[in-house]
């Protein structure tokens, strides 16, 4: 853990976990994580520093801006329209484009 981690709120910790519930293609509600045998350590995952799964980061991560942003320290905006975090990209005000 590096000095600009932060632990997460509990929201941002239900928000991952239905991420993973939903998106993931290696999770399965009845086994856990498939790779591995065992429960996913996303689920359980506390601080924004912490090492993340190679397929979650690399194929499910990039799907949520919110969640990108989190993990990735980019800066955010809030969008104007639906009031949701997302990556700062220019002069965009909106998540969509």
């Amino acid at each position: 853990m590096n000095k600009y981690s932060r632990e997460l709120t509990s929201k941002e910790k239900r928000k991952i976990k239905n991420f993973v519930y939903c998106e993931c293609a290696n999770y399965d509600p009845e086994y856990g994580c498939l790779p591995l045998e065992a429960d996913c350590y996303m689920c359980c995952i506390g601080f924004t520093g912490s090492k993340l799964c190679k397929y979650f980061e690399s194929a499910v991560l990039p799907s949520s801006p919110e969640l990108t942003a989190l993990f990735k320290r980019l800066p955010t905006k809030i969008c104007k329209r639906c009031g949701k975090r997302f990556p700062q990209d220019g002069k965009r005000v909106y998540c969509s484009a």
